[in-house]
């Protein structure tokens, strides 16, 4: 299935980082955010990208077209450097298609505006280009195939997050305050698997998870798996630091195709 990357924003919650760079090419160790949820598709076999530019779209288009194997690759060096002899290569096998859908573009114009490129695909998939997961892909695919949904996607709990929730009365009388990731609420986290008819739902300028979601919401069309398991998105500098961290220490979750496994399948 082809894989749909939204990589047009500026990424603001993370401005004075990515203000040289757009968010999905602030890295993680050595790659970039968008090169990891890249490799996690490609660890389950799915490999041909769609990837909709808007915010220095330039920047990615060049980082691909000059991509480095060594960063990241075992090689052997010889002949004085003549001869590079690598031991794996990461995209060797990938098919990527660089459309500028427009600085300003909602994701769901993106979206639309990619339709072309996905002629002939009943099912695809789509995301968005700075979340991270250990979840089994396979699982989500074969569960919506079995379906008759139009959208599907993984809804996933804050793991990090500043924010405090407060349950409160009508006379404003506070019952509880906790902590976001200990309040048991859930929050989309992207990896959607779509067919086809979701594009009878957009229209020009609207936000995807909004008014296209809410008129299939209203056919009974959206399904979403619960996930709780490792989740983590990269909106702000403590999500930055926090994915450096388990990248540094070599217990990066989100990185299957080094592991040697994926998160087992889950019974919702």
């Amino acid at each position: 299935m082809k894989v749909v990357l939204f990589c047009g924003g500026a990424g603001m919650r993370l401005r004075g980082y990515s203000e040289d760079v757009p968010k999905p090419m602030v890295t993680i160790g050595t790659r970039p955010v968008l090169w990891h949820v890249m490799k996690y598709y490609a660890h389950f076999g799915h490999k041909d990208f769609i990837l909709c530019l808007g915010y220095k779209a330039d920047v990615i288009k060049n980082y691909f077209l000059n991509y480095e194997e060594s960063v990241s690759n075992d090689f052997v060096f010889s002949q004085g450097g003549r001869r590079l002899d690598f031991m794996q290569r990461d995209i060797d096998d990938w098919k990527i298609t660089f459309v500028d859908t427009g600085m300003k573009s909602t994701i769901a114009d993106r979206l639309r505006l990619v339709e072309p490129h996905l002629n002939g695909e009943e099912t695809f998939l789509a995301n968005y280009s700075d979340g991270l997961t250990d979840f089994y892909l396979p699982q989500l695919v074969d569960e919506f195939s079995r379906g008759k949904n139009y959208a599907a996607f993984l809804s996933v709990q804050p793991r990090s997050s500043s924010l405090d929730t407060v349950q409160i009365d009508g006379d404003g009388t506070v019952r509880a305050i906790k902590c976001m990731k200990d309040a048991n609420i859930w929050i989309n986290g992207g990896y959607f698997v779509l067919r086809q008819e979701i594009f009878r739902y957009i229209k020009p300028g609207e936000e995807l998870v909004y008014e296209p979601f809410q008129r299939m919401i209203a056919e009974g069309r959206v399904w979403s798996h619960p996930y709780s398991g490792f989740w983590q998105c990269m909106d702000t500098f403590r999500d930055k630091q926090l994915l450096d961290e388990l990248e540094a220490a070599g217990t990066a979750p989100w990185r299957v195709w080094k592991n040697g496994h994926a998160a087992p399948r889950v019974v919702a």
